[in-house]
């Protein structure tokens, strides 16, 4: 492991704005098979415990750097802001940002994302954005839209609660439109360009440009976004995985490495 890796880990234990439970705090072992999860002390208590307050909580997932949740933060003082990304030294940077510029409502959970449910209670989460997430092209259940990951969502995500899906992934955008459409939810917003067409989206949408995004944009992709409301039952979709997979073109890695335009 690098230096600057380890400096940063730690002094990721110096900022108070991020939580670094260990599995074990919120993993049971029973010896059956699957994922069994025990409640962490903060589940239902993040705002009095985190914020000191009672505003809504919105999650960024895979949040990375923390580009949108610092972006969001500075942006509206009425909501609570957590980022959750498991790479801490990617969190670095958004946590000693917030802890440098005392961003009071702005916060970093180094989690997975499997492992939500033991640190957020019903109803605790008012959004949720999902930001450049990985499209997973091989594993459908690991997809962050997926039925799998909508159902732990539904679990802590109150009711009339919007997922955000900003990509830069024509093949998640359209599998995620498909979920949606299997589901029956209502769809809020939708856009296959937003940069490009006069679709009404909430202004965020287009304001904030994460570091990911402003790579693809200077690379000519189109960034995408759709919001929903995952109120029903996650069903399977029916959905062309080969067609869209062609589409995608070759993306190499999670890394973001640059990929041809199709």
């Amino acid at each position: 492991m690098g230096h600057d890796k380890l400096r940063k880990f730690a002094e990721n234990e110096t900022f108070s704005c991020l939580k670094q439970p260990s599995s074990e705090d919120v993993l049971l072992k029973t010896g059956e098979p699957g994922l069994h999860l025990q409640d962490h002390p903060l589940k239902g208590r993040w705002g009095a415990d985190v914020f000191g307050n009672d505003k809504p909580i919105v999650l960024e997932l895979g949040c990375g750097k923390g580009d949108y949740t610092v972006a969001l933060a500075e942006r509206f003082s009425d909501m609570n802001f957590i980022g959750v990304d498991i790479k801490g030294a990617r969190l670095w940077r958004g946590a000693k940002y917030v802890t440098e510029n005392k961003i009071p409502n702005a916060a970093f959970l180094r989690t997975r994302v499997e492992f939500l449910e033991a640190f957020f209670a019903p109803g605790e989460v008012a959004e949720i954005w999902l930001t450049f997430s990985d499209p997973q092209l091989k594993s459908p259940s690991s997809r962050l839209s997926s039925p799998e990951f909508l159902r732990r969502y539904r679990r802590f995500l109150a009711p009339g609660g919007t997922v955000h899906l900003k990509t830069d992934s024509r093949f998640l955008h359209e599998y995620t439109k498909a979920v949606i459409k299997a589901s029956g939810n209502p769809v809020l917003a939708c856009s296959a360009d937003i940069y490009n067409d006069n679709t009404e989206l909430p202004p965020v949408v287009r304001e904030i440009q994460t570091f990911y995004e402003k790579m693809f944009l200077a690379e000519g992709f189109p960034i995408t976004y759709v919001a929903f409301t995952p109120d029903k039952e996650p069903a399977a979709p029916d959905f062309d995985e080969k067609f869209w997979k062609q589409a995608e073109g070759g993306r190499r890695s999670f890394s973001h490495a640059p990929r041809k335009k199709q």
